[in-house]
C-alpha cells in the first residue's frame, strides 16, 4: 500500500515545520508539500494530488473556511481543520466540520505539548485517508434553528438513558440523530471525540439547532429528560446514579484507546449504573473506542445498535463493536434516531 500523500496548508512557518517533520517519522505518511496560503495551496492540490490536506481556518489573503468550500465543490478530499484553542477558533473549525471537513486538530500551543500533537495529527491523518469522502459532505437538510416553546420544563429524574459515542464523521452523524429527537426523549449523554472549546462551540451549535436541550457537561450535571450532555473535550465523562437520580462525573485521567473522552468510559459506567434502563448507539469514527463498552451494556441487558458501513464516514468504531458481539443491529444514519427511539 504507497504512503498517504499529505498536503500541509497553514501561514505559520512554524507549524508547517513542526507537522513536516513530526510525519517524517510516521511510517505510511508523506508530506508532499506546504502551502502558506490557499492560492499557493490551489496550486499544489492540482500538481501534487495529496490524498489529505491539513487547513488552518484562519490566514492571509483567503480564509480558510472560504478554502475549503472551494474544495468540496471543485476538488473534494479529506481535509483536516487545524485550529486554535479558543472559543472563536472551535466556531469556524465546527463550520468547516459541517462544510465537509473530516477532522478537527488543536494548534500545537500550551495546552498540548508537541509530543501530544505528534500522536494525534498522525492518527487524525490515518482516519482521514479511509474517508467515506461522500458521505462526509454535508446533507441537504435545513439546519436552521428550531422554535422552541418558552419553556422546556426538565422533570428531576430519567428513567432510561441514551448513551451514544462518535469520532471522525460524529459531529455531522449526532446532528442527524439529535435534531429528530423530540422533547419527550429520556436523557442522553453523548462523547465525540474533539479538543477543548470545539465541544463547547458544538454543544451550543447544537442547542440552537435541536428541540431538546443540548449543553456541554459539567461535574455534576443531572440527567435529565429532554437534555443530552456533550463530554467536555479532554475530559471523560461517566454516567452515575443517586437513587433514582442519574447524573454525570466529568474529570480528567489517563487516556482510553488513545482518547480523552473516551466512548468506552462513558459506555462502561452506563452499563454499571443504568444495565437494561439504557440504550447504546455506536456511531462513524476511526479505531475500537466504544466497542468493549457497548458490549458490557448488552452483557448488562441495555438495547444497542451501530451505524451502517455505507452511511459511516469512517467504518472503524461501529465495525468493531459489530464484530465483537456488542451491536444487536446496524442501520443507516438517517434511521438511527428513530431506531433508538424504537427501543426505548
Amino acid at each position: 500500500m504507497s504512503d498517504i500523500r499529505v498536503l500541509v496548508v497553514d501561514d505559520s512557518a512554524v507549524v508547517r515545520k513542526i507537522f513536516t517533520e513530526a510525519l517524517s517519522k510516521e511510517p505510511g505518511i508523506e508530506v508532499v508539500g506546504t502551502a502558506p496560503d490557499p492560492y499557493v495551496a490551489r496550486d499544489k492540490i492540482v500538481s501534487l494530488k495529496p490524498d489529505v490536506i491539513t487547513l488552518d481556518v484562519e490566514m492571509p489573503r483567503m480564509d480558510g473556511i472560504t478554502f475549503l468550500r472551494k474544495i468540496m465543490k471543485y476538488y473534494p478530499l479529506p481535509v483536516i481543520i487545524v485550529s486554535s484553542l479558543t472559543a472563536k477558533g472551535g466556531k469556524m473549525a465546527l463550520e468547516a466540520m459541517e462544510i465537509g471537513a473530516v477532522e478537527v486538530l488543536s494548534k500545537p500551543g500550551s495546552s498540548y505539548s508537541v509530543g501530544d500533537m505528534k500522536q494525534q495529527l498522525a492518527d487524525k491523518i490515518r482516519a482521514a485517508a479511509r474517508v467515506n469522502v461522500r458521505a462526509a459532505r454535508p446533507q441537504a437538510a435545513s439546519a436552521s434553528p428550531v422554535s422552541r416553546p418558552a419553556t422546556r420544563a426538565l422533570t428531576e429524574t430519567t428513567n432510561k438513558v441514551v448513551a451514544i459515542g462518535a469520532s471522525t464523521g460524529g459531529t455531522e452523524a449526532l446532528k442527524a440523530v439529535l435534531t429528530r429527537f423530540p422533547v419527550t426523549m429520556p436523557g442522553i449523554v453523548v462523547v465525540q471525540h474533539m479538543p477543548p472549546n470545539f465541544t463547547t462551540a458544538f454543544a451550543e451549535r447544537l442547542n440552537g439547532l435541536c428541540e431538546i436541550a443540548v449543553k456541554e457537561a459539567e461535574d455534576g450535571d443531572a440527567v435529565l429528560p429532554g437534555r443530552a450532555l456533550i463530554a467536555p473535550g479532554n475530559f471523560h465523562m461517566l454516567l452515575k446514579r443517586s437513587g433514582a437520580r442519574y447524573y454525570v462525573n466529568v474529570k480528567t485521567g489517563p487516556m482510553v484507546c488513545h482518547q480523552r473522552p473516551a466512548v468506552d468510559v462513558l459506555f462502561n459506567s452506563t452499563a454499571q449504573y443504568a444495565g437494561a434502563n439504557a440504550v447504546g448507539a455506536i456511531l462513524t469514527g476511526m479505531g475500537s473506542d466504544g466497542a468493549k463498552g457497548l458490549l458490557k451494556m448488552r452483557e448488562a441487558g441495555a438495547r444497542t445498535l451501530g451505524q451502517d458501513e455505507a452511511s459511516c464516514v469512517v467504518y472503524g468504531m461501529p465495525k468493531e463493536a459489530w464484530k465483537a458481539g456488542a451491536v444487536e443491529k446496524q442501520y443507516p444514519l438517517d434511521r438511527i434516531a428513530d431506531e433508538i427511539i424504537n427501543l426505548l
